[in-house]
């Protein structure tokens, strides 16, 4: 019987190739790990659970896909990897084969097979070879008819998918609980195709009273009902027929101004890095508060490729642990592009912590590049010298990491750039040979000073690239000099009474101050209900003018599990990447769920989730 067959014959007959895809992808994973929300964590493991997808990975596919960085893989980074992997056909191992066959009878002799395999490509040991010769040599007559070889590894790859597939049906308990970290289906509405990796989940905060909310549920007709389930459905209004509920101060112009830059940074785990920021204001004001994305292209009609990431500011007062702090105020309103807040501030120190949810700035899949951009050549005269493309490129990141936008790097701002980039800090000594060797002003380092400096790095090295790569993946860039896992976004600040200053004061990836202060945000100003049959179970749901996010509160004294279906959503993205997946909740505590946006915020969207719980085992 076919794989097809097997398929239909188990109830998928109506999946789409995509659909099939997910579900061929899950059955493989689960061959080999109790759970989807389980992660890839040695080579040794992708290679079975590619093998069990039908691929025969060489070491060249395995060291690509689990570099020296890699310390992890999720199941969405798996389905990724089997997409851009195709199996191996069998006419091509027949062509390998027939190349080996000096006499052209259809066979193979164990020296010839030794000889290829023990000298070419990716040589394998004499006792691998044996081992492979033993297995395929069926009748023992010392010669391998490959062509019933390659029907029979086309027949057991088959045969394995078939088995993973019934499993994964007829298992239903298996198949409610492996949902997690993956796309039940592929999704209609939601990320697009592009998106692989999800933000992680939010940290966790210790429960504290939960205030219900007595406005009822409505539940869409074409969710799944269950027995502990909730369902909601918001319907949100385009972009453009909304009005700006906080337009900016007429006499703006009179006030007192500061503003400093940065960026998000994704990380390699999909989580998401910023600068940190201290607001000190001398007395009690009136403030207008705003940050947007930074646009660096010198086109109008050609702005910046992340210009639509959405982004936000958390003001927190207090001691720097989450217990002491207190969540004063977020931008919540939009203006354009801008995320505002306008209210008073005492007189007093203020942590500014820059936020995006992960919906629009995500890991993409990466384009095989067949020859990256050139970052150096050489002069008539012989000398090394920095491409026009990468000169281009490194004027960007001087123009992001000049945070106080003086056209000028100080010591501290170069720092940051170092500790991103390298991980390590310059001192004062090797400042002062840079400032030696390198165009400076007002003792500070000049843009053209800091294309010396990476002119002297790439002649340290003879040319070699290698390290210049670095740098530039750090900063968000791929190897066609695109930054795509990079948002510079602009913070402005206004003081109508007295002068406030904004210094950077850290960078940090997953700050735990910004994840207290998120769900403290969410949960002040949301509809809350409880899962229906578990009252202990709350969801908060918190809309927005641009974004609805929410939090599931456990109340009970064990973990729960809540399976969260968005597949009903229209013109929506979510952060976790996916229209289907798990959270797990440890015993009263609260966690943010997800944030969703509108993939076309010119286009009515609609928010339709239906959250329920997994049984326990």
């Amino acid at each position: 019987m076919s794989l097809q067959a097997s398929s239909q014959s188990i109830g998928m007959q109506k999946c789409t190739d995509e659909e099939t895809f997910y579900m061929h992808c899950r059955a493989a994973y689960l061959t080999v790990f109790r759970s989807s929300l389980a992660s890839i964590t040695s080579k040794h493991q992708l290679c079975r659970v590619l093998q069990q997808a039908g691929r025969n990975p060489s070491q060249a596919t395995l060291n690509k896909h689990w570099t020296p960085r890699t310390t992890k893989l999720n199941f969405d980074d798996f389905c990724e990897i089997v997409k851009n992997e195709r199996p191996t056909e069998a006419h091509e191992l027949m062509r390998a084969f027939r190349k080996m066959d000096i006499n052209g009878d259809g066979c193979i002799s164990h020296s010839e097979l030794h000889i290829v395999l023990t000298s070419r490509g990716e040589k394998m040991a004499a006792k691998e070879v044996d081992a492979i010769f033993s297995l395929a040599d069926t009748n023992k007559d010392g010669k391998l008819d490959y062509a019933e070889f390659c029907r029979l590894l086309e027949s057991t790859a088959e045969q394995c998918q078939i088995a993973a597939l019934e499993r994964l049906e007829a298992d239903a308990k298996l198949k409610r609980q492996n949902f997690g970290n993956e796309l039940d289906s592929p999704p209609k509405s939601l990320a697009s195709t592009a998106v692989t990796v999800p933000q992680p989940p939010h940290k966790t905060e210790p429960d504290i009273t939960l205030k219900k909310d007595s406005r009822p549920s409505s539940r869409p007709s074409s969710a799944r009902s269950r027995r502990s389930s909730l369902s909601n459905a918001i319907t949100m209004a385009a972009s453009s027929t909304k009005s700006i509920k906080l337009a900016e101060p007429t006499s703006i112009q009179d006030w007192h101004h500061t503003c400093m830059k940065g960026s998000f940074f994704l990380e390699e785990d999909g989580g998401i890095t910023s600068l940190q920021y201290r607001l000190t204001v001398p007395q009690t004001a009136t403030v207008y508060l705003t940050i947007r994305p930074l646009n660096l292209s010198q086109r109008l009609e050609k702005p910046s490729s992340w210009m639509s990431v959405d982004t936000a500011v958390f003001v927190v007062s207090g001691k720097d642990t989450k217990e002491d702090s207190t969540l004063v105020c977020f931008t919540e309103s939009r203006d354009k592009e801008k995320c505002c807040w306008k209210g008073e501030l005492s007189a007093g120190s203020y942590c500014l912590l820059p936020f995006t949810t992960g919906c629009r700035l995500r890991k993409r899949t990466r384009k095989s590049v067949s020859k990256p951009v050139t970052l150096v050549n050489r002069t008539d005269t012989g000398e090394l010298d920095l491409t026009r493309d990468f000169r281009g490129a490194l004027s960007d990141i001087f123009e992001v990491i000049d945070l106080d936008g003086n056209g000028l790097l100080s010591l501290e701002e170069y720092n940051f750039f170092e500790l991103r980039t390298s991980g390590e800090n310059c001192d004062e000594e090797a400042w002062a040979v840079c400032k030696e060797n390198f165009d400076t002003r007002k003792n500070q380092l000049s843009r053209q000073g800091f294309m010396e400096l990476n002119l002297m790095e790439a002649s340290e090295r003879g040319g070699d690239p290698t390290d210049l790569w670095v740098t530039l993946e750090a900063m968000g860039y791929n190897r066609n000099l695109e930054m795509v896992e990079a948002c510079p976004f602009l913070i402005d600040v206004y003081c109508e009474e007295g002068q406030c200053t904004l210094q950077p004061v850290s960078l940090e990836s997953g700050h735990r101050i910004l994840n207290t202060a998120l769900q403290r945000s969410i949960t002040a100003r949301s509809e809350v209900k409880t899962l229906r049959g578990q009252e202990n179970v709350l969801v908060y749901t918190y809309r927005g003018e641009h974004r609805i996010s929410t939090v599931i509160g456990n109340k009970t004294n064990q973990k729960v599990t809540v399976h969260v279906n968005n597949e009903q959503s229209k013109n929506c993205s979510s952060s976790r990447g996916m229209s289907v997946f798990a959270v797990e909740v440890p015993a009263r505590t609260k966690m943010v769920c997800q944030h969703v946006l509108p993939i076309n915020e010119h286009q009515e969207w609609t928010y339709s989730c239906v959250e329920s719980i997994i049984p326990c085992q």
